[in-house]
């Protein structure tokens, strides 16, 4: 028996450009999965089969257990209902779905057919987030600020769905936001006012200013803007009783208190460390699904004043 016969046979369906840059590598260089097969419509990897659905896929290669969904979330949640009814593990590229509810009914199948869902927040798979979680594990927060800003023409150029009812706009970074405060915290959070600005040819918010309060009364703020063109910027300030924890980079590099607890040129390892997770959930067959970052963007949705801003075009 050779090793790539005890392999995981793994599929990735959306083989845009987060799974040509990301995902690819990481399943190569992991050695419990074997990539298999795409699944893409119209772009494929060299030397692989590519299917035009997962039907498709699973009637040429049944043996295929396991699927990462990297497709636009508009279509994220049929996709995934298909494969886990028919018996393959699901990995889910953040945002998970285009609804809460849409990843609640995953979750529940997932369970009811004894499949593993993984929703994969790749910003908390950061070299410094551990670190930072155990230093304010101990802390009381007494003021969070929060400033995400980039440019969508050099992150995601030319995909209108991030632009489409459910492509979430400027929460489709903002999220990793999220994803590391709701991980790191100790204390829960809630959104009080936010101000979404969309420009006026589409569907989702090209920036918004968020205000929020922990469950124990700090202040967060937050600035989230896709219309970045200078310095791109993914930096974090948490002040607390027993010093300051400031983050940059998404957290590549932070400091705590005055001591480095990461300091990385870039954010490398982040998808190693996802599909080691994924492998080590599918050894245990659980499922690990957070919804809390996908719940402040639904919430920052229902509380936000809408303000027109100018066109956007590619």
């Amino acid at each position: 028996m050779t090793a790539t016969d005890t392999q995981i046979p793994i599929a990735i369906a959306g083989f845009g450009k987060i799974a040509r840059e990301q995902h690819l590598p990481a399943i190569s260089d992991n050695p419990v999965f074997r990539l298999a097969a795409t699944v893409d419509p119209v772009s494929r990897a060299p030397g692989l089969p590519v299917y035009a659905s997962v039907a498709e896929l699973l009637k040429a290669q049944p043996e295929t257990r396991a699927l990462s969904l990297c497709t636009p979330p508009q279509v994220r949640f049929a996709v995934a209902r298909e494969a886990l009814l028919a018996g393959c593990d699901v990995l889910l590229e953040k945002p998970p779905g285009t609804t809460v509810s849409e990843v609640e009914a995953l979750t529940r199948i997932a369970r009811d057919e004894g499949r593993v869902l993984f929703a994969a927040w790749h910003s908390q798979f950061a070299p410094g987030i551990p670190g930072a979680r155990e230093w304010l594990s101990t802390r009381r927060v007494a003021r969070i600020t929060v400033t995400w800003r980039e440019d969508v023409r050099r992150w995601h150029p030319g995909q209108d769905w991030i632009f489409a009812p459910g492509g979430t706009g400027v929460f489709d970074p903002g999220i990793n936001a999220y994803s590391i405060l709701t991980y790191i915290l100790p204390v829960a959070l809630y959104t009080t006012s936010a101000e979404l600005e969309f420009p006026a040819n589409r569907d989702t918010p090209i920036a918004a200013r968020l205000t929020m309060l922990t469950e124990d009364g700090a202040p967060v703020d937050l600035d989230f803007d896709f219309r970045e063109t200078g310095v791109q910027t993914w930096d974090m300030r948490i002040e607390t009783d027993d010093g300051v924890l400031e983050m940059s980079n998404g957290g590549a590099k932070i400091t705590a208190g005055g001591q480095t607890i990461a300091s990385e040129s870039a954010l490398a390892g982040e998808y190693d460390r996802i599909y080691a997770r994924f492998a080590e959930l599918i050894a245990k067959r659980e499922s690990e699904v957070d919804l809390d970052p996908f719940r402040h963007v639904a919430d920052a949705m229902m509380l936000g004043r809408r303000i027109q801003t100018e066109a956007f075009n590619w």
